[in-house]
């Protein structure tokens, strides 16, 4: 049976392909150190840092869209520092989806990268520290190495939930193919226009997709007991 998908729907699994990469490596990034300091600190304002990292998980993604889309336009704060450097502005660009999709998937990144810090306990720590290894060699000998799941863990949920955006990539990016087009949007698309065949083909892929992610992840901790 000869697929019915055509470049558009190629280009739009391409670039959610690209999205969901980018966004994943730059939330590794940006969510180790968040999820470090959360694991670790004692600090008053750890409950609020939480709750608002946490935020993407309640709040609908239309009201993120909606927000991120006014401080990015022409008359927010982020769009008129991006204008000062000379970038214009962010949204209805490839840019624009990337800042988005890092603020809705955080929590995904975060929260398993602190359980995996949380889990490793004081003692390797204060080993390491007996041993006079320095914050920097303790973080990327000792840390890394034992919270090697929890970033296993954090990247595949990071990228899955990149993947399945709608609501966020659809206020902040629009519907511009090759651009900011991506495969839950080009779904939309098919629908609307009553391409039963074409949506049948990227929901089928989505859905496989989806049950494959979590299918693996489901294996691993059960292979793997002490991962978080």
């Amino acid at each position: 049976m000869t697929s019915p998908l055509d470049r558009s729907d190629l280009a739009a699994i391409w670039l959610t392909l690209e999205l969901a990469t980018l966004t994943t490596l730059l939330l590794l990034v940006i969510g180790t150190p968040i999820a470090w300091w959360l694991a670790r600190t004692s600090s008053r304002l750890k409950g609020v840092v939480a709750a608002v990292v946490a935020l993407p998980l309640v709040l609908p993604p239309t009201v993120i869209g909606f927000y991120l889309l006014v401080s990015m336009g022409p008359h927010g704060f982020i769009g008129q520092f991006t204008q000062s450097l000379g970038l214009g502005t962010l949204p209805f660009t490839f840019a624009g989806l990337v800042v988005g999709s890092v603020i809705y998937s955080m929590p995904f990144v975060v929260q398993p990268l602190q359980n995996a810090f949380s889990a490793i306990g004081a003692r390797p720590l204060e080993v390491a520290a007996t041993l006079r290894a320095g914050p920097w060699d303790t973080f990327f000998s000792v840390v890394l190495p034992l919270a090697r799941p929890g970033f296993v863990t954090a990247s595949i949920l990071g990228f899955a939930h990149t993947v399945g955006e709608f609501g966020v990539v659809l206020m902040i990016g629009g519907n511009i193919p090759e651009k900011t087009r991506v495969v839950s949007v080009q779904i939309f698309d098919h629908v609307e226009a009553m391409e039963y065949a074409q949506a049948h083909w990227l929901a089928g892929g989505m859905l496989l997709f989806s049950f494959l992610i979590l299918l693996a992840l489901n294996t691993s901790r059960r292979l793997k007991p002490g991962w978080t």
